[in-house]
């Protein structure tokens, strides 16, 4: 599976928190997540922008890692 340059924070937090009431509501539960775990905070801070509407790939990956989850799985979610 190719993994995307960049991949949308919305699109994101929709396949991760599918049962959340709004997308702004699952955007606050992954900023909290992240948030909770200082070293995936910096991790991502060093792969690259945190400002913009979108993850980069590396981002992307370190996210994923800390779920546990696949790129392949990600995409059958």
């Amino acid at each position: 599976m190719i993994v995307p340059r960049t991949y949308l924070k919305q699109e994101l937090v929709k396949k991760l928190y599918p049962n959340s009431i709004s997308i702004k509501s699952a955007m606050q539960q992954l900023r909290n997540e992240i948030d909770i775990c200082p070293t995936l905070k910096q991790e991502i801070s060093d792969a690259g922008s945190t400002k913009c509407h979108y993850y980069n790939k590396q981002q992307l990956l370190l996210i994923l890692e800390h779920f546990s989850i696949t790129i392949e799985e990600l995409e059958q979610l």
